[in-house]
């Protein structure tokens, strides 16, 4: 039989066990809720996009149609010489359209960490190929105040088995909305690579969300991207057939 001390000790084993366990289950939870907020089983929206270097501006107005985390379209509409550039994510594959040589172009797993059009977003951003839900562990970090919004950081880890491009994720997720109000990626070295930080707290087709993000790579000073919502609409009508390369050469 084991002794009472033994006995004692077990359970203080099997009680810290199950309170990781636990804060493990709350924090998914959290992201979870805060995804969901954001994403919505399939959404229509507007975008403009202003990508800022120290000696220049560039802006972009940007359509974007998605459906679950396995679709996703976005179409730049301006400025002329972008006009009709397309990316599409269909399940596990990535393209993009380029009118100006009227070719579609597959985008490697290698190509998730690039530049998307020049700006500060990579295309994992654009595309949502990652899922914060499903791809990583979460963990609570602390609770941090930001711009009169209470805040629990969580800390993102990936899964061995995950196809994902960053080697941590710290987000803080206001406590009231479930707002994603700022995410820091890191790379696999631990090193801070971009911050991105939202802004503009308002109601878009029912939702309080936050309508504008800014992402500010770490060692690149005076770089910034700026993405300002213009419209938002969630339960848009999109068969998965509208997800496909012959829509990318057509849509408007």
């Amino acid at each position: 039989m084991l002794s009472s001390k033994t006995s004692f000790l077990l359970l203080v084993l099997l009680l810290s066990f199950s309170g990781v366990f636990a804060q493990q289950e709350n924090a998914t939870e959290i992201v979870r809720q805060m995804d969901q907020k954001m994403r919505g089983l399939s959404s229509k929206s507007e975008m403009t996009m202003k990508v800022v270097r120290p000696k220049w501006q560039r802006t972009m107005s940007l359509k974007n149609w998605a459906k679950g985390t396995d679709y996703s379209l976005v179409l730049v509409t301006a400025p002329a010489k972008d006009k009709g550039t397309v990316s599409l994510k269909r399940e596990n594959e990535l393209w993009n359209w380029l009118p100006a040589i009227e070719r579609s172009i597959k985008v490697s797993p290698s190509m998730m960490m690039q530049s998307w059009m020049g700006s500060d977003f990579t295309n994992d951003d654009l595309l949502r190929e990652s899922s914060l839900v499903n791809d990583y562990t979460h963990k609570f970090a602390g609770s941090e105040t930001l711009n009169g919004r209470d805040n629990w950081i969580i800390e993102f880890a990936p899964k061995p088995e995950a196809p994902v491009v960053w080697g941590k994720i710290k987000g803080w997720v206001s406590k009231d909305e479930y707002l994603q109000m700022k995410v820091e990626y890191y790379d696999e070295d631990g090193d801070l690579v971009s911050s991105m930080i939202g802004s503009d707290v308002k109601e878009m087709d029912g939702r309080l969300l936050p309508s504008r993000y800014e992402m500010v790579p770490a060692d690149k000073e005076g770089h910034k991207t700026i993405m300002v919502y213009n419209s938002l609409d969630f339960g848009v009508e999109l068969d998965e057939s509208f997800f496909s390369l012959q829509r990318m050469r057509t849509i408007r």
